[in-house]
């Protein structure tokens, strides 16, 4: 599992990319996602879900512009300054319909609702300008065994004018019949808690949803959570690894790569400690509890 041993993040290869034109809709996508986990309806044709290779399907959106206001209002819900910029996680914003899209296509062999974000690693090559258009791509891709079923990277690059200026991989886990020998995840330096500490509001998932486009229901209610296995509702991993990058932005160079591994779900309300230390070539941070210290993200940046 991880993709952390190279700098370079994986290139897309394969297939050409199916154009998808405008932004696709998350909220019926989500829908579907949810439809294949339904008792009884699982089960019929077009919905079930099956196979046991990721399909060869990439999608590509040309021209996507970049709304000022959007990025305003995310930076808002993830502690980002307002700049000419956008802040370096939030190209996963633009990607975010095309990995539904992906993940709820009839070729796509595992249901997307239940299926965990173990890690995430972003390469930005430079900063991205709110005026720019990018063409973005994502394809899943490197199926392969983990301890507790199998994993897979969705990967996704976004060009400007034709320069590569952004790239993510996205490391899934679809739980079933482990492999004890599998590889086991990325590894990350100690960071301690710092004496920093965020209490998270109950609605932060909404929050976050609202602007990402990330609707599911194990972040949105205490009742929507607990029928997905949670005691309460969590906060998206996505907005974890976004606050610690706000918090180390204006010491990060323009060409860097961050890295994190989510561990344990923070749930909602509740508090995380926020903790860094520098390395030689950047940062180490995490994200613990508190109270117990147990750990909910680990995470490590590095100059390009």
């Amino acid at each position: 599992m991880g993709s952390t041993g190279s700098n370079d993040e994986a290139r897309p290869t394969g297939a050409a990319p199916r154009v998808v034109e405008g932004s696709p809709h998350a909220l019926p996508m989500l829908l579907r996602a949810a439809l294949p986990s339904v008792p009884g309806l699982g089960a019929l044709p077009g919905i079930r879900k099956h196979g046991s290779e990721l399909p060869d399907l990439a999608l590509t959106r040309h021209d996507v512009p970049i709304d000022p206001g959007h990025v305003a209002a995310y930076a808002d819900v993830c502690g980002f300054p307002h700049k000419d910029t956008v802040p370096l996680t939030y190209p996963h914003m633009l990607a975010f319909g095309l990995h539904m899209a992906i993940m709820t296509d009839s070729s796509f062999p595992f249901p997307a609702i239940g299926t965990v974000h173990l890690e995430n690693a972003i390469t930005q090559h430079r900063p991205v300008t709110s005026t720019e258009k990018v063409q973005v791509t994502a394809r899943a891709e490197n199926l392969r065994p983990h301890a507790k079923g199998q994993v897979f990277d969705m990967l996704t690059t976004v060009h400007s004018a034709g320069e590569l200026v952004w790239e993510e991989t996205s490391t899934f886990l679809r739980r079933g019949r482990g492999d004890d020998t599998a590889p086991a995840g990325s590894t990350f330096p100690d960071a301690p808690p710092t004496g920093i500490v965020w209490k998270l509001p109950a609605d932060l998932g909404r929050r976050y949803a609202a602007v990402s486009g990330d609707h599911n229901p194990i972040h949105l209610y205490p009742l929507t959570a607990k029928a997905l296995g949670f005691p309460r509702q969590i906060a998206h991993g996505m907005w974890s690894k976004a606050r610690c990058v706000a918090m180390l932005e204006n010491r990060l160079p323009d060409a860097v790569r961050v890295e994190v591994a989510f561990k344990k779900p923070v749930l909602l309300p509740g508090s995380v400690a926020f903790g860094s230390r520098p390395l030689e070539d950047g940062y180490a941070f995490s994200l613990t509890s508190p109270k117990s210290g147990a750990p909910h993200l680990a995470g490590r940046t590095r100059g390009l």
